[in-house]
């Protein structure tokens, strides 16, 4: 297996490890027991023709377990497809694969019904891991998946359902997928759409889910040409948000902003309004660039249902993604939410040799806490040469802000990666508790609080 010859960001890990009693500096409170978990992009071996690839490597969850103010294990492991587990000199585990597609889910890690799920878009099917994050197998979830699955899930916090926006490059359609507290797929409705296009989230409110239908497409020119993630930017490929009725799941479709939207903060209904809070660029895709056209900003986007006519302002110019919330006001009205700041984003696909030329100055070392509701921000910067990670909110009290950030915040001095907890409501002062890690965790995509 390669050892990475560079020190970027997104340089992977050439190994396995497990660590217990991990160093703590400051306090872990108590009531928070339960695993800290992230998944993102791994190679196994940077000779691999996808290691130059930003969305394809090989899965890798890193977890931290927390128990009565102890950091009682780290461990990172890969997720294991048949091919992982096939190179790693493992048996196969056992599940279904959805149209030939078994791929290591690299992009989130969830918790259902007391089971941990890796997950991946565009057709691939999730990986179930056990507690200490070994892989136990693919899931359909007893049959209820006629497909694959989704990167992004959204939990109705008072009905306890998950919602999931499933796509196939194959597919002439979404299918809206929900799944129950038990883990039971109770509906599956499709959702007709024309060209194939990229879904990466969605937006969920108490009355309606809300589609991006955007101009990131399928892309034949690119898959003949063998490209990894065949998909572009497509001009003649209307933008669109659809507002699918939950109870009728009847769809209306209104005029989007021409954007891309990886990522949505969270929407809510206000009267005769649906409010829509995303991380948009003003265009993705194009000549392999994220970033195409100008940096990821946050805005709002009020659907007026009356006029069907889309309003856009911008809560924040500056570039950030990966926001956060309260997922217990998921859906509904909310005032803070999080994102994690950036600086530049590269190219999609870069061949492995030339990653190391990737400026670590790339890699923001700031935090971003919004006050939706007064319009301020507030930003936690950490040290020099450090990056930061996803900011996940884990509630404590009552109250929408009583709670703590967590993130994986690289420490240059150590080479290693730190679990720094903030208390929400005194976002820039000090950590309650930064756990040491053993190793470096790489820049990756998502992750969640699974509490015990």
């Amino acid at each position: 297996m390669s050892t990475t010859p560079f020190k970027n960001g997104f340089a992977p890990v050439a190994e396995e490890i497990t660590a217990f009693d991990l160093e703590v500096t400051g306090r872990i409170p108590a009531e928070l027991n339960g695993r800290y978990l992230r998944n993102g992009p791994n190679p196994l071996s940077l000779d691999d023709p996808n290691a130059g690839h930003l969305f394809l490597g090989e899965g890798m969850v890193h977890g931290v377990r927390l128990r009565d103010g102890r950091a009682e294990w780290y461990r990172n492991r890969w997720v294991r497809s048949a091919a992982v587990a096939e190179r790693l000199g493992e048996p196969a585990r056992p599940g279904p694969v959805h149209e030939g597609m078994d791929f290591a889910a690299n992009t989130h890690v969830i918790g259902l019904a007391g089971r941990t799920f890796a997950t991946v878009e565009a057709g691939a099917l999730p990986y179930e891991l056990g507690y200490e994050l070994d892989t136990i197998g693919s899931c359909d979830f007893d049959g209820g998946l006629p497909g694959g699955y989704a990167a992004h899930t959204h939990l109705d916090p008072v009905s306890g359902e998950l919602h999931a926006l499933a796509y196939f490059f194959g597919w002439d359609h979404h299918q809206h997928v929900v799944i129950d507290p038990k883990g039971e797929v109770t509906q599956v409705r499709r959702i007709p759409i024309a060209d194939a296009p990229m879904v990466h989230d969605f937006a969920l409110t108490e009355r309606f889910v809300v589609i991006y239908d955007l101009p990131v497409t399928f892309s034949m020119a690119h898959a003949e040409k063998g490209v990894s993630l065949p998909y572009a930017w497509n001009d003649a490929h209307a933008p669109r948000l659809g507002l699918m009725s939950r109870e009728t799941g009847d769809v209306r479709w209104v005029e989007a902003p021409s954007c891309w939207v990886f990522h949505t903060l969270n929407a809510y209904d206000d009267g005769d309004e649906v409010v829509v809070d995303v991380v948009s660029y003003p265009k993705g895709f194009v000549d392999a660039r994220l970033d195409a056209g100008g940096p990821p900003t946050l805005d709002r986007w009020r659907v007026n249902l009356a006029t069907g006519r889309v309003g856009v302002a911008r809560l924040d110019d500056r570039a950030q993604e990966f926001p956060r919330m309260d997922e217990r006001r998921t859906g509904r009205s909310y005032r803070y939410g999080y994102t994690a700041a950036t600086r530049e984003l590269h190219e999609i696909v870069r061949p492995a040799t030339e990653l190391e030329d990737l400026p670590d100055e790339a890699f923001d070392n700031t935090l971003i806490k919004h006050d939706l509701e007064r319009g301020t921000q507030e930003s936690r910067q950490f040290g020099r040469g450090a990056y930061v990670g996803e900011p996940v909110f884990v509630g404590s009290g009552q109250a929408e802000d009583d709670g703590y950030v967590m993130s994986y915040v690289n420490n240059p001095a150590r080479g290693a990666a730190d679990l720094v907890i903030l208390p929400a409501q005194d976002f820039t002062g000090e950590p309650l508790a930064t756990v040491h890690l053993p190793a470096r965790v790489p820049l990756g995509f998502h992750g969640s609080w699974i509490a015990d």
